[in-house]
């Protein structure tokens, strides 16, 4: 049994036998196993995923700082307005006063302190944002990306069923499935034991010796009827153990990993093991569609019984399930090349290349070193609100952005028009500007209305 979510996000450890293939970075959790090199260093799977971050990397450029790009163009304007001021009127006085004007000093103030104070705003709120650029990205993007594993679940598997067989109790039936699995290192053993617990279940030593069939589950006897739990392939399949009802055995939920318990060569009962979503995570997908995304995806290393199942709880637009991490850069990079905006969620060394290629990378503050260097955006593991409210800021930010350019722009332009009229001396449209460029940088750094964004 091998744990291979740090490459494919799926949760739950996957049985290899011989002939499979296995990844670099990934772990053995039960039995053995030998394995035949196909890559060395620089050609395997991590390696090529460091590589795809590189390649991405050099390909952002960093956008220009449109304000100081703009107040860099109306500087020769500005010039050329106070010496044909002067020669159409030949009044020093008109002239100097469209001089005393210059947009340069509001454009280049008041916008680098709107996105620090957004970016103090985000750091309040326990997100952690690189640059402004990102918050433009995140307020522009109409494509989201979820990981699942660890984003939209909590990466804990637990127990959410136990269906038992031939009129056993429940609770017995978990109570003797904790008692064997307690002694077994395995995180769907580790679910099991602690849901015993959440129930109160004490479960005492009542088995003789365990023997542990490698890579298959559990073989005991308690009360001298022996006792198996594990696999469909080893309690089913290799130990032929009969299946009491066949009606509800075909019918057993899909959407679960599912643990078999036989006593006496029979099954007695069906333990259901689920990754768990996110409380809040369907309500954030709609908040995030009220928000102005228009397109939801949700891509993950799982099979396609438990994405689907996952993406119908959630309410994502689309899903994709056994994908690898090259998948996910792909699917931005089509994404891109349609035009959209795309942010990418996630927290395992496989999300890396997808969120180097997106946009605006966010990662989950509990997720993979990698992943956490890489993104653009951290924001924390407590919940996925988080994502609203960074949403709600950056929409926010533009919109103060805006209003700096039309307030600065149609100021000081009445200012100049009323220099070359006549009416405003020089000293006082010096005042006014200097005044005014006070005024907006000081309101730059007031607390973003997101009320108004929602």
């Amino acid at each position: 049994m091998v744990n291979q979510a740090s490459m494919t996000g799926e949760s739950v450890p996957v049985h290899k036998s011989e002939g499979s293939y296995v990844y670099a970075g990934t772990v053995v959790e039960d039995g053995e196993c030998t394995v035949c090199v196909e890559s060395t260093a620089g050609g395997g799977r991590y390696d090529r995923i460091v590589k795809m971050i590189e390649e991405s990397e050099k390909l952002k450029s960093t956008a220009e700082n449109k304000a100081a790009h703009l107040a860099d163009k109306l500087v020769p304007w500005s010039l050329g307005g106070t010496i044909l001021t002067w020669l159409l009127t030949r009044n020093v006085t008109r002239a100097v006063s469209i001089l005393m004007v210059d947009f340069s000093c509001a454009l280049k103030l008041a916008m680098p302190i709107s996105v620090l104070s957004a970016m103090r705003e985000c750091s309040r709120a326990g997100i952690t944002v690189k640059g402004g650029r990102f918050l433009e990205a995140v307020s522009e993007a109409d494509t989201i990306v979820f990981d699942k594993t660890g984003t939209l679940t909590y990466s804990s598997p637990r127990v959410a069923e136990v269906i038992t067989f031939g009129g056993r109790d429940e609770a017995e039936m978990l109570r003797l499935a904790a008692c064997l699995e307690e002694h077994y290192p395995h995180s769907i053993a580790n679910a099991v034991v602690e849901e015993a617990e959440k129930r109160g279940l004490l479960h005492e030593e009542r088995h003789s010796k365990v023997e542990y069939v490698v890579a298959h589950g559990i073989s005991s006897s308690v009360d001298g009827e022996k006792v198996l739990i594990g696999s469909y392939h080893f309690v089913v399949e290799d130990e032929k153990c009969l299946i009491p009802d066949e009606r509800v055995f075909r019918h057993l939920p899909k959407q679960y990993s599912h643990l078999y318990l036989a006593i006496a060569g029979e099954i007695a009962a069906v333990i259901c093991i689920e990754d768990p979503l996110r409380a809040e995570a369907s309500q954030v997908v709609e908040q995030l569609h009220k928000a102005g995304i228009s397109r939801v995806v949700m891509m993950t290393g799982d099979n396609e019984r438990t994405a689907k199942a996952v993406a119908e709880k959630v309410g994502v637009d689309e899903y994709h399930s056994e994908v690898l991490p090259e998948d996910k850069a792909a699917f931005i990079r089509s994404e891109h090349e349609a035009g959209r905006k795309v942010i990418m969620i996630g927290d395992g060394v496989n999300d890396s290349p997808a969120l180097s290629e997106s946009d605006a990378g966010i990662a989950i503050s509990t997720g993979a070193a990698i992943a956490r260097e890489i993104a653009d955006i951290t924001i924390s593991a407590e919940d996925l609100y988080s994502l609203v409210e960074l949403k709600r800021f950056s929409d926010a930010l533009m919109k103060r952005i805006a209003w700096n350019y039309r307030t600065i722009i149609s100021f000081n332009a009445g200012l100049i028009v009323l220099g070359a009229l006549g009416i405003l001396p020089p000293a006082v449209s010096a005042l006014l500007h200097n005044a005014s460029t006070l005024a907006i940088g000081l309101k730059s750094m007031t607390d973003l209305d997101t009320e108004e964004s929602r």
